[in-house]
């Protein structure tokens, strides 16, 4: 039997710029091997991770679609479940493997996970191949560019990268396999060994413990298919491109104000590359065009900026042992957080983007900085750890690096520092949409409440609020905190923590300089150095059928 080459489908869900998956298709020394594309239903997602069913339903259908256009191309998808250590060795012996190619992956379980199963490709014989194709640029370059931290500015990020030079080009793509990757009729193999086997199959949402009955529509389908027509569509909007200002978005609009492509981007069903050298090539020769930081190709690069601290970071998803985040003294206040998570606050503004963000699994960016600033230093004074849980558990872009990232940056825990700066729960909704239809749409109970009062449902008169058939502290939540009193309070209390972290580091470099000792606190290089995040690993997961992909994954 011939020698195969599997290729590992983690991120990266898509064919084109696809360079770990060209690879596959190359010879192993002087060898053709048969391409075998695979995807690893690992239990470790349903064990340490909160997946919601919007996200679910996304990477179902991303699968889907992704064996559809392999099969075009003359293969297929293998869907094996299991840990990966424990099936890829399996897969190695009776798929006769020579070659094992991945897209690069720099979370801390992933690099933990990539450290093993190096060492066991290795010892099964296995050559194995990563390449970077997640990220605009590789994250350990700009580190070393950097004299071995990574920039902790967008302005010095930005400098670094200018310093490296452009982004690699996207690998180009055949239509078809070569006819010697393609699998013949094997069936001396036996497939049955192999979890998953003998079929491989797409799973269903009814195997990964996702009911379709209880979701929304499909809003936003997943997969390469229709990120590249997504992606179309905005790329001939070529004066929108030109003039883009993500701060002169709405966060309110009843039909999204940007382009949306952000779930696409995280799952790799559409490469950051592609994506990037499409707005160049928008903008190239235009005299007006709008900059980083608010651009469009501005994002891709706050998107590389996050990939980049996250990499170089240690602990970077939690407060404790994050050399780059502000020690602040949260409190736990559990039934606020509650309240805040489903939408229950009395603030009709941030109840319905945490509704949207439920029904919907997408929000826009500055309704997050909305909804963030009220959970951390504006109102609430919750950790933003619990918020990051909230968002990874309900968003479909849920991205580790940025996920973090963003909220450490609106808490004013680490990038950003303006405290002071707090987003009010009403003004900043009315900005955009003054008469509150976004709010009648995901709160229907307001809806027939005047535009004066549909901000502040409190204030409006018993008569009113008898007109509109909704008594506030009846049917519908009274305010759970004062905003105008707490956020006060709130700003003196983050200008204490500051103070206290200034005196903590001031220390600490004090104490450094007498010993002789390094700094710590930046990550480890990949593969293997940096241990599993398991800041969620405690907390009660709230999705429902996890029982059900369970089963699934043990059959």
């Amino acid at each position: 039997m011939s020698g195969s080459a599997i290729h590992w489908f983690r991120k990266g869900l898509r064919i084109h710029d696809n360079p770990a998956l060209l690879s596959a298709t190359e010879k192993v020394s002087g060898e053709h091997c048969t391409l075998r594309p695979v995807f690893i239903l690992d239990p470790w997602i349903v064990k340490k991770m909160c997946v919601g069913p919007n996200r679910w339903r996304f990477l179902q259908q991303s699968l889907a679609n992704l064996d559809e256009n392999l099969r075009k191309m003359g293969s297929r998808l293998y869907v094996l479940k299991g840990k990966p250590e424990e099936v890829l060795p399996i897969a190695f012996r009776v798929w006769n493997v020579k070659l094992l190619t991945f897209e690069l992956d720099i979370e801390p379980y992933a690099r933990e996970r990539d450290e093993r199963i190096e060492a066991l490709a290795k010892a099964a014989g296995v050559c194995i191949k990563q390449k970077v194709s997640h990220t605009l640029y590789d994250t350990e370059t700009v580190i070393s560019a950097n004299l071995g931290r990574p920039p902790l500015t967008y302005q010095k990020f930005l400098s670094v990268i200018n310093g490296i030079g452009p982004p690699s080009n996207p690998a180009p793509m055949p239509d078809k396999f070569p006819k010697h990757c393609l699998v013949e009729n094997m069936t001396n193999v036996n497939h049955t060994e192999i979890p998953g086997g003998p079929d491989f199959s797409i799973p269903t949402l009814h195997d990964l413990g996702v009911k379709e009955e209880t979701m929304g529509p499909t809003l936003y389908p997943g997969g390469e298919t229709e990120a590249l027509k997504r992606l179309k569509k905005y790329i001939s909007r070529k004066d929108w491109i030109c003039k883009f200002e993500k701060p002169y978005t709405s966060p309110n609009s009843l039909e999204p104000s940007t382009t949306v492509l952000s779930p696409y981007l995280k799952f790799g069903c559409l490469s950051a590359r592609t994506f990037y050298y499409q707005l160049k090539e928008v903008i190239k020769g235009q005299s007006r065009v709008s900059q980083p930081p608010v651009s469009l190709i501005g994002q891709l690069i706050w998107r590389e900026f996050y990939y980049v601290v996250a990499s170089g970071t240690a602990n970077f998803d939690r407060m404790k042992g994050n050399a780059v985040c502000c020690q602040v003294p949260w409190e736990n206040k559990p039934e606020l957080l509650a309240a805040w998570t489903m939408g229950k606050t009395g603030y009709p503004f941030i109840d319905a983007i945490m509704t949207q963000l439920r029904l919907e699994g997408w929000i826009h960016h500055l309704a997050r900085h909305a909804v963030a600033c009220f959970l951390t230093r504006g109102d609430l004074w919750i950790s933003w750890e619990e918020g990051q849980k909230v968002f990874e558990e309900l968003l479909l872009d849920a991205d580790w690096a940025l996920n973090a990232g963003n909220w450490m940056w609106l808490s004013a825990s680490a990038f950003f520092h303006q405290f002071f700066r707090v987003y009010s729960p009403v003004a900043f909704g009315k900005k955009t949409d003054k008469l509150g239809d976004y709010i009648r749409k995901y709160i229907p109970k307001l809806a027939k409440f005047p535009p004066q009062y549909i901000y502040e449902p409190w204030d409006a008169p018993l008569s009113v609020q008898k007109a509109a058939g909704c008594i506030i502290g009846v049917d519908y939540p009274k305010r759970i905190v004062i905003h105008e009193t707490v956020s006060k309070l709130n700003i003196q209390r983050m200008s204490a923590a500051y103070k206290s972290n200034k005196q903590r580091l001031n220390a600490e470099d004090k104490d450094d300089k007498e010993t002789g000792k390094k700094p710590t606190g930046q990550s480890k290089k990949r593969v293997s150095g940096s241990e599993p995040s398991v800041s969620n690993s405690k907390r009660k997961l709230s999705t429902k059928g996890n029982a059900s992909l369970t089963k699934y994954l043990k059959k």
